[in-house]
């Protein structure tokens, strides 16, 4: 019985004193938890075919095309606050298009701070070609920095 106590307190302090070991060499920096910030993207449509998308959205200046799934999505707006997105949407419509506002996850601070800083520009501008010129810059950051354009 003495032994199997002893054994026992033996492993209890060795169990502590490797995890406090790995504890302080563990990185600070590492979060279990990763951050996604969410943006709302701005959809025209979605396409089967090439051809069937430049038929319908190859006279928008403005866009994002990615293809995912074997379909084309174009995208005209990207947004973190919804007010610019129901702004952008309407500017839009006026111009007879049908877009529909899609929730998005993305994990990079880069471009969340550069839509930040375009979303005040968006917030602060009077007229629509205003709007316009931002998002387009802001598609732009997004094939750049992201890089799933086409």
């Amino acid at each position: 019985m003495k032994k199997t106590m002893l054994l026992a307190v033996i492993f209890v302090v060795l169990g502590a004193v490797c995890g406090n070991y790995l504890y302080q060499k563990a990185p600070n920096s590492i979060s279990v938890f990763q951050e996604n910030n969410s943006y709302y993207f701005l959809q025209e449509g979605v396409y089967s075919s090439k051809e069937i998308m430049q038929e319908n959205a190859g006279d928008l200046v403005n866009k994002l095309t990615t293809f995912e799934d074997n379909k084309y999505y174009v995208y005209v707006g990207i947004t973190q606050d919804k007010e610019n997105a129901e702004r952008i949407k309407k500017i839009y419509e006026d111009m007879g298009y049908q877009i529909y506002i899609k929730d998005v996850r993305l994990n990079n601070e880069e471009f969340a701070n550069n839509v930040t800083q375009f979303d005040l520009l968006v917030k602060e501008s009077s007229s629509s070609e205003d709007v316009l010129t931002i998002e387009e810059v802001v598609l732009a950051n997004y094939e750049e920095i992201i890089g799933t354009g086409m």
